[in-house]
This record gives C-alpha cells, sequence and structure tokens, in this order.
C-alpha cells in the first residue's frame, strides 16, 4: 500500500485555536486529533490492504442534494420487504418506528470484522455484526447470539447456549460452528489480522493455531448445534468482556468463500442493521428484520462522508446528530443559543498521546523521554487549546476506569519546565552535543496542522528547544505502519474496547503485544501484568495495574497528552440517544418521537 505522506516543518509558534478529542476503539486506534472538524473530507479510505470502490455510483452531479426535511416515518425497505416472514413481522408491529436518520461518518478502513482495529470501523462492524455477548449503553456485558452461558472448570470453560432463532440477514440459521468458523479464520495465518490474537488469545490453543502449529483451535468444542464450549489458558475476569470486540462477531462462511476478495461490501451479517450503500460520499445501513436480538428501531441510517461541516449541516437540518468540535464548542454551550439544549456531553473511556519507539535514536534514551514527559503542559492543553473538550491527560488509564484515588500515576505527569530540561541535559545525546533529528507521523492529508500537535510541539521547542518536523499519513496507511513499527514517534489515540484496565494497560504495554508499537519491553511490567490477567480479586487487580502504569510512566514510552470528552447535538425528535464512553450497537436504540 503506498504510504503517502506529506512532510511539513512546523513554523513553531503556539497556536491556542480549535483543537482535538480521539476518534478510533473501540481499546480501538483513536484517529486522533478528531475535534478539530474535518469538513467531512473522506479520510480513511481502505479495507485491509485495499481502498473501498463504490459499490454504488457516488453522490454527486445528477444526484440528489441532502434532504433538510424533518424525517418522517416511512413503510420499510424493499430489501427489508423481500427478507420478513410472520415472526419478523410480528416483531416489527411490537417495535418498530421507522424513518432515516442521518449523521456524518467517515470511510472506514476495514468492514470485515477480523480486521478492525479503529473506533471508525467499529462504529459500522458493531452495528452490522453480533457475536455471543455484546456491551450494553453503560458498558455492562449483555447476551447477544447467546442466550445464556455458564462458567465452569474452575472459571476455565465457558458454555454458551445460542438463541436457536438467531440467523443472518438471509434467514440461514447460526450454529455454534459458524463461530468456530470465524473464529479459527480469523486467528488463521493466512488471514493475517493485527487483532486476533490480541482479542482471541486467552483462548486455549489460539497460540498454537495462530503460529501454524495447530490445525484447529483445541480450546473451541461443538457440543451440538447451539451449544459451544470455549475452554480458557486461566480464569481471567475480562474474558466475556473481550468477546465484545468485533474480532469475535460471526460471519458467515459461505458469504465469505464465495463473496470474493470483498465480500464485506454485501456481508450478510447477523446485526441490527444490514449494509446496503458504500461510495465515497454515502454509507447507508438498513435495519435488519431478521436480527435475532432488540431489533433496531430506525428503517435506515445514512453517514455523510462529505457534503460540508457536521455541525453547519446540523444547523441547515441536514443532519440528526453531529458531533460539536472545540472551535464550535464557545457559540454552542452559551446558555442564550437553542442549541445547548441539544447538547448531550459524556466523558470518554480515552487517552490522546505522544508515543515514542524506544528502540530508536533519540528515544532509546529514558532521559529524552522523561524530559518529554515533563514538558508538556496538559492543563493549559485540555482549557485553552482544546477548550475544555477533554481533560487533562493523567495517566494512561482514563478517569473511570482505575477506582484508585489519588490515582498512583498522577505525580509522575506534573509539568515541569525546569525538571525537564535538567533531565534532557542528562542525557547521552545532550552529552554528545548533538539530538538527532526528530520527526512527528500523524494521520491525515490535507497539509493542515491540528492547534493540538502546534501547541504540543511549540512546548517541546519552548520548554526543551527541541525542533520538530512533521509527517501527515492517510489514516488507513497509519495503521498500517503502525502495525509495522515504521514509527519513531507519534501521535495517536485509543478508545476503550471494553471497561477494564487490561485493555489499555495489558494490550499496549506487555512487551510480547502486537498492540504494543513502541518496542517498549520490562519484565517487572510484563510479570505485574501477567498476575493480574489471573488475579480474580477485583481490588488486587487494580491495584497491580496501578503498579505497573507508575513503572511503565517512570519508563515514558507513551506522554499521556488528554482525555476525551464528547459534545453531541442531537435533535430534539431524536429519542433514546444515551451518550456512551465507549462503542457499542447504539443505533439501534434509537427512534423519532411520534
Amino acid at each position: 500500500m503506498a504510504n503517502n505522506t506529506v512532510k511539513v516543518v512546523l513554523i513553531l509558534a503556539v497556536a491556542l485555536l480549535c483543537a482535538c478529542s480521539l476518534t478510533c476503539g473501540a481499546g480501538a486506534l483513536l484517529w486522533a486529533f478528531r475535534s478539530e472538524p474535518s469538513a467531512m473530507a473522506p479520510s480513511p479510505t481502505v479495507i485491509a490492504a485495499e481502498p473501498i470502490r463504490p459499490t454504488v455510483a457516488p453522490v454527486g452531479e445528477g444526484t440528489p442534494a441532502i434532504p433538510v426535511a424533518e424525517p418522517t416515518p416511512s413503510g420499510g425497505s424493499s430489501l427489508a420487504d423481500s427478507l420478513k416472514d410472520s415472526e419478523a413481522e410480528t416483531q416489527d408491529e411490537r417495535t418498530h418506528s421507522g424513518g432515516t436518520l442521518r449523521l456524518a461518518g467517515d470511510l472506514p478502513p476495514a468492514l470485515d470484522p477480523a480486521m478492525v482495529q479503529d473506533s471508525t470501523s467499529a462504529l459500522y462492524v458493531v452495528h452490522l455484526y453480533s457475536g455471543l455477548v455484546t456491551l450494553s449503553a453503560d458498558l455492562e456485558v449483555v447476551p447477544d447470539l447467546a442466550l445464556s452461558w455458564d462458567v465452569v472448570d474452575d472459571g476455565r470453560t465457558y458454555v454458551f447456549d445460542l438463541n436457536p432463532a438467531a440467523s443472518f440477514a438471509d434467514g440461514t440459521p447460526i450454529t455454534a460452528e459458524d463461530f468456530v468458523y470465524s473464529w479459527e479464520r480469523a486467528c488463521s495465518p493466512a488471514l493475517g489480522s493485527p487483532v486476533a490474537v490480541a482479542y482471541l488469545g486467552d483462548i486455549a490453543g489460539v497460540a498454537d493455531y495462530a503460529s501454524g502449529r495447530a490445525d484447529s483451535i483445541s480450546g473451541l468444542e461443538v457440543r451440538d448445534t447451539h451449544t459451544l464450549a470455549v475452554t480458557i489458558d486461566a480464569p481471567k475476569a475480562y474474558f466475556l468482556a473481550k468477546l465484545t470486540y468485533p474480532v469475535a462477531m460471526v460471519v458467515d462462511r459461505t458469504r465469505v468463500e464465495q463473496g470474493g476478495e470483498r465480500w464485506f461490501l454485501d456481508p450478510n451479517g447477523s446485526g441490527p442493521f444490514t449494509l446496503e450503500e458504500t461510495s465515497e460520499d454515502l454509507i447507508v445501513l438498513e435495519r435488519n428484520r431478521r436480527y435475532s436480538g432488540d431489533p433496531a428501531r430506525l428503517d435506515r441510517v445514512e453517514f455523510y462522508v462529505s457534503g460540508g461541516l457536521p455541525i453547519t449541516m446540523y444547523e441547515n437540518d441536514q443532519l440528526d446528530i453531529a458531533d460539536v468540535y472545540s472551535d464550535e464548542l464557545d457559540r454552542v454551550m452559551d446558555p442564550h443559543n437553542p442549541l445547548s439544549a441539544e447538547v448531550h456531553v459524556a466523558d470518554e473511556l480515552s487517552i490522546e498521546y505522544l508515543a515514542m519507539d524506544v528502540t530508536r535514536p533519540p528515544f532509546d534514551d529514558v532521559a529524552v523521554r522523561r524530559a518529554i514527559l515533563k514538558a508538556i503542559d496538559r492543563e493549559k492543553l485540555a482549557t485553552l487549546v482544546l477548550n475544555n473538550s477533554a481533560t487533562p491527560g493523567r495517566g494512561i488509564l482514563p478517569p473511570g476506569l482505575m477506582p484508585i484515588d489519588p490515582d498512583p500515576a498522577a505525580g509522575l505527569m506534573v509539568f515541569d519546565p525546569e525538571e525537564a530540561r535538567r533531565i534532557l541535559a542528562s542525557s547521552r545525546y545532550a552529552a554528545e552535543g548533538e539530538m538527532p533529528e526528530i520527526v512527528l507521523s500523524i494521520s491525515g492529508t490535507s497539509g493542515y496542522m491540528p492547534s493540538m500537535v502546534r501547541a504540543v510541539l511549540a512546548m517541546l521547542e519552548e520548554n526543551l528547544g527541541l525542533e520538530v518536523s512533521v509527517e501527515q499519513v492517510e489514516w488507513s496507511s497509519f495503521l498500517e505502519d503502525l502495525n509495522q513499527r515504521r514509527y519513531t514517534f507519534y501521535s495517536s489515540g485509543w478508545i476503550a474496547d471494553y471497561p477494564d484496565p487490561q485493555n489499555f494497560v495489558d494490550l499496549l504495554f506487555h512487551s510480547e503485544s502486537a498492540q504494543n508499537h513502541t518496542g517498549y519491553a520490562n519484565s517487572e511490567v510484563d510479570a505485574l501484568l501477567e498476575e493480574a490477567r489471573v488475579e480474580m480479586d477485583p481490588d488486587r487487580r487494580m491495584a497491580l495495574y496501578a503498579d505497573a502504569e507508575v513503572m511503565i510512566l517512570e519508563d515514558a514510552p507513551w506522554v499521556p497528552l488528554a482525555h476525551g470528552v464528547s459534545y453531541t447535538l442531537v435533535k430534539p425528535y431524536v429519542e433514546g440517544y444515551s451518550p456512551s464512553a465507549s462503542l457499542s450497537p447504539w443505533l439501534r436504540d434509537l427512534y423519532f418521537e411520534e
């Protein structure tokens, strides 16, 4: 895949303008610094190794403009009509409200559940597919395709009873064999999933299967058509939560094997919606009338990938829901502005950060990394640069995930430019009198520099005398480069896949994790994380993660910057909206008031 980069030499001036929060996930990677509007320009355009190509004509000349009228209930789509049976029709009569919801969207790097590693992709995939379990709006693990489960063998085996009414969108029944196929496909060396082992690796036999040493995953047992037993390598408190990640969702074997390389553009999923259109301008989901869970109440959801600034489109009645970016926050939140009554605010379980490859100059010297950690004024970033659309980074774990107060890591995050200069002066690069060139890699294609980046690098120049240049990389290429560890210094973000510290501290910093993109390795940290994996006492687990977080920050492979806060405009006629700190199939619960 071509790595389209744009080298931009910063004019290092503090530009306290609009700024950012996190885009990328569901533990998924975030498209960092998203709080600045992108005018809905196409961004991630690659699925797996290829760009999405339209399956319908792009919206453009000769295509009707985005409607501005308020949505009205409709009679359903022709596809839904062709799929409905008597059971679905009865269910529809109980819950269906109809209508089309309009949102701003981005093109996803992946629509194959096994390849999802970012929140943009996860937003679509969690609505198109289902797993055994899912997350509720309040982040509880709840049944999805599994009606129930038993935990036996001292916590090592989970026996799932599947819903016998569950089917793919075309009516094909879903069986336990479908889950075995889906998980073995995801973990197969041939597919090369960047996330499968990270999220399914607790299952006995996954490591051997993924490395080609076994022909099947030994920890999966089909006991009958609708009973699946899953054995893990040791009891783990977070295991069920990991099964809510897209890679654990079921796919239709026939569609995968007969649908060609781009089967995922006509996926035959089992989620609350089906994929009806994908183009460079528009992505459309329609209600899956055969969904076995609580059915979606909307007929259709349209994601506009182009068309203008989301907040402008919202004010012009072209969108029903839109994010508020930091440069518009004061205006929108003004009590005299009617829009202020339509804003929903929620803390995200997310972190924006700078990351350094600890094996490459100059970041192979811990003094350089520690100096940068101390040279960033996070209070200024949150209040002035981000206009209070984020909270200051207080550690790796976002507020709400570490129930230890005060957070033991907080003391390591204190802004101290004098101490930062002293630490940098003690580095071997300062002693040698020559600092290697430093290039910060960020996602993007426009050449526009987010104010967060400008402010951070201005602080590095002012407080440490470091001059930094920047390269921009298109989002899907950025993800691929991260997996290949091609970056020495980069900015990114992470949002919880599931509400557990393991999703941050272990997944991102254990020396053997595929999601560790910095080359960081500390045997003492590994030991703490491995102990926490099997610790079932909640307080003891949290203490282990707290100790690991402190040790990681002392080694400073990351510089935490801010924790996200979402501000979302929702039209008064949209009901059922509930802000969530992480990704869940939230569109299913929305409907229009009568």
